[in-house]
Formats: C-alpha cells, sequence, structure tokens
C-alpha cells in the first residue's frame, strides 16, 4: 500500500504562488508516471500535470507557463510549483502515482485563490 500525502495548499491572492507537496511512503526513484490533478466544485476531475521517471514533463494548457511539476527521487517527494494564480486554478489538487499496476492517490490540498 503506498501512501501519499499532499501539503502546501491553502488562501492566496491573484497573481500570487504557492507550491504544493506530495510526499509518498516509498521510494518513488522507479515509479515511472506521476501527477497532479484537481477538482474544481461542481467539475469533474482534470490532470494538471504530469511526470515521467525520465523528468518528460506534460501540462494542461490552461497551467502551461504557470505551472512547473518536478520531483525530489531522494525525498520521495512530488512537487507543484503554481505561479501567477487565477481564481479559476481554486480547487482541491491531489496527487497520484502509477506503480505495480495500481493508481494511488493522496486524500487532496485545498487552493484557493481570491482576493
Amino acid at each position: 500500500q503506498v501512501q501519499l500525502v499532499e501539503s502546501g495548499g491553502g488562501l492566496v491572492q491573484p497573481g500570487g504562488s504557492l507550491r504544493l507537496s506530495c510526499a509518498a511512503s516509498i521510494s518513488i526513484f522507479s515509479i515511472n508516471l506521476m501527477a497532479w490533478y484537481r477538482q474544481a466544485q461542481g467539475k469533474k476531475r482534470e490532470v494538471v500535470a504530469r511526470i515521467s521517471s525520465g523528468v518528460t514533463t506534460v501540462y494542461a494548457d490552461s497551467v502551461k507557463g504557470r505551472f512547473t511539476i518536478f520531483r525530489d527521487n531522494v525525498k520521495n517527494t512530488l512537487y507543484l510549483q503554481m505561479n501567477s494564480l487565477k481564481p479559476e486554478d481554486t480547487a482541491v489538487y491531489y496527487c497520484n502515482v502509477l506503480t505495480g499496476g495500481r493508481l494511488y492517490w493522496g486524500q487532496g490540498t485545498q487552493v484557493t485563490v481570491s482576493s
């Protein structure tokens, strides 16, 4: 069983920044695919960014140029640096990993962008 614990969410003004963290209970060195998703109230969960073990990254069009996904294989942690935040970025953010043929999710962290 893999445990994922997100942190770093909160309330921020438009234009501000936050860094989300997702700490894994196992070594992530060999995990090929890790990702951040988000779910706004009343909407479907959507992918925000993905990163492979080879550090190839893919971003949703809505966050390109503003968000950066990266991983620290020593700390077994996945990150999402979010800059130039907009009200429409308000959502619960979840990390997930695909390993051993199973998909694991964290509990989510709330990000609210509001003045």
